[in-house]
């Protein structure tokens, strides 16, 4: 049986769609939301496959295909003089930056992303364990992309403390968790959101 190749998931107009919405939305754009316009565009696609959010192995291949084809659109993007900022919780249109003669930048991102072997090779086992090695190198400081996108995740203003913040949360968690028949999407990202901002305030000492 012949192992599927990017080009064989990728809907042809893949590029035509994410510039599209990269272009409506300057400010970027998060991952889940780009999964779900996906879904949305190409309803016969790996990215409208039901359940696919729920397993972990799937979601990983997703994930993985998603930012294959970004990493090769901003490549593709040479001529135009654009590249794309790429960040889970954030994928936005950029000017491509100006280096200069013989500067290169070694992006291990790209290099893994670009590896179509690490798609065909990764199995559950390994998402696991991806997931936990994530999640303990957590360490950078929170972006503001990524406040600006938790924040209007979960309907929060820049003003609101950490108490609006955790009943805002909890709300929208009655509302959308899985397990009360919510959309598994919204719940992943509502709760993503409040990660974001609890890492935030933390980090800058609010009580």
């Amino acid at each position: 049986m012949n192992k599927p190749t990017a080009q064989d998931l990728l809907p042809p107009d893949f590029d035509e769609q994410v510039l599209w919405l990269l272009e409506e939305n300057p400010q970027g754009i998060g991952e889940f939301a780009l999964l779900r316009h996906l879904a949305t565009a190409f309803p016969h696609s790996v990215f409208a496959v039901p359940g696919a959010m729920r397993d972990p192995l799937q979601l990983f291949q997703l994930h993985f295909l998603l930012f294959h084809g970004l990493y090769r659109l901003s490549d593709a993007l040479v001529d135009s003089r654009r590249e794309l900022s790429i960040e889970a919780l954030c994928i936005s249109l950029q000017p491509r930056q100006v280096r200069g003669p013989g500067v290169q930048v070694n992006d291990p991102l790209r290099s893994y992303y670009l590896d179509w072997n690490q798609w065909l090779e990764t199995s559950a086992e390994d998402v696991t364990r991806l997931l936990d090695d994530f999640w303990r190198g957590q360490r950078e400081p929170v972006t503001q992309c990524q406040l600006d996108w938790a924040r209007e995740i979960l309907g929060v203003a820049r003003d609101d403390g950490v108490a609006v913040i955790k009943q805002r949360y909890r709300r929208l968690m009655m509302q959308h968790h899985p397990d009360r028949g919510g959309n598994v999407e919204r719940g992943s990202e509502i709760n993503e959101a409040y990660l974001i901002l609890n890492r935030y305030y933390r980090e800058a000492g609010s009580r």
